[in-house]
């Protein structure tokens, strides 16, 4: 047998052409689940969930443990609001150490919102009055609790 007759007598010894295994060899995939596009749909949406997860369990640890933040905010009628809208995201004292206008509250209160905090319409104008009564320039800088825990210099 010529070298010719024997390669051409070995692929079709094999049972196919060349032609024929590449035709094969793509039809197989698409039976097999993790080449499928149906496969490859599941395969990203259990890696988004993994993800979400992942990430609201690291942004549930950041949380302070001692973070039952109502008492830090001043009482008045719309602690409870600013408690709901604001401290969902933030920790009281970030609203604690802050003194601004009005007008500055207002843009303030305008941005979250847009950022996603949720602000009634109809309390917003109170919500702004409680920050700036409570948090305007004309109050003392903000003093934070020392903790125990730390070695203070001398």
């Amino acid at each position: 047998m010529s070298h010719r007759n024997l390669k051409s007598w070995t692929n079709t010894a094999a049972g196919s052409t060349v032609e024929e295994r590449r035709f094969s060899a793509a039809s197989s995939a698409k039976d097999d689940r993790g080449f499928s596009p149906r496969g490859r749909i599941f395969l990203a949406t259990l890696f988004a969930a993994l993800v979400v997860l992942a990430l609201t369990a690291v942004s549930q640890a950041q949380k302070p443990a001692g973070a039952t933040l109502t008492a830090d905010l001043p009482a008045g009628p719309m602690q409870a609001k600013a408690t709901t809208s604001c401290l969902e995201c933030h920790e009281a004292r970030i609203i604690l150490q802050q003194r601004l206008s009005k007008a500055a509250w207002t843009k303030e209160v305008d941005k979250m919102t847009k950022w996603g905090a949720i602000v009634d319409p109809a309390d917003r104008d109170a919500l702004i009055d409680y920050l700036s009564t409570n948090f305007s320039p004309d109050k003392p800088p903000y003093d934070p609790p020392r903790t125990s825990g730390g070695t203070a210099k001398k």
